[in-house]
């Protein structure tokens, strides 16, 4: 199946702050908000961090820390033998592999991933997202275009 995948990061080349992957088919969804000490980049403190929470009540959760989330997501794809992760910004999935990796020589089990890379052209998730930059919010705002206008 296919995954429609948004990140939240500090700044440039920023930590993870948030990950959201939701389904092709309308079913349950993945959120996670990574626990941090502090954002350093102030865009993103003015216009990120207080959009964490703003997600439906069964989807609110303790801040995880990176591994936490990383197992968190490896659990919630496990039934899917052969998942495809489409973002339409290289930082997404660059976020999401790394993410993955949880030690020295160490991942998440997985069955195996497909990564891809889907660049739109005028058309921005947060432009036409329900909250502007909630990674969940966004990777519906990017699932809903792709299947309505690229398919």
């Amino acid at each position: 199946m296919r995954y429609f995948l948004d990140t939240e990061y500090d700044g440039f080349g920023g930590a993870l702050l948030s990950i959201a992957l939701v389904p092709e088919d309308g079913g349950e969804e993945f959120y996670a908000v990574i626990a941090h000490d502090v954002v350093t980049d102030p865009w993103v403190e003015r216009n990120v961090v207080p959009y964490f929470d703003m997600v439906p009540e069964g989807l609110k959760s303790p801040h995880l820390s990176r591994p936490a989330a990383a197992e968190a997501l490896a659990h919630w794809l496990s039934h899917d033998p052969d998942p495809e992760i489409v973002a339409d910004w290289p930082e997404d999935l660059a976020q999401l592999s790394m993410m993955l990796v949880t030690g020295p020589g160490r991942m998440v089990p997985l069955h195996g991933l497909t990564l891809r890379f889907q660049p739109l052209h005028n058309f921005s998730t947060a432009a036409n997202s329900a909250v502007p930059h909630n990674a969940l919010h966004d990777a519906r705002a990017l699932r809903d275009h792709i299947m309505n206008h690229l398919e």
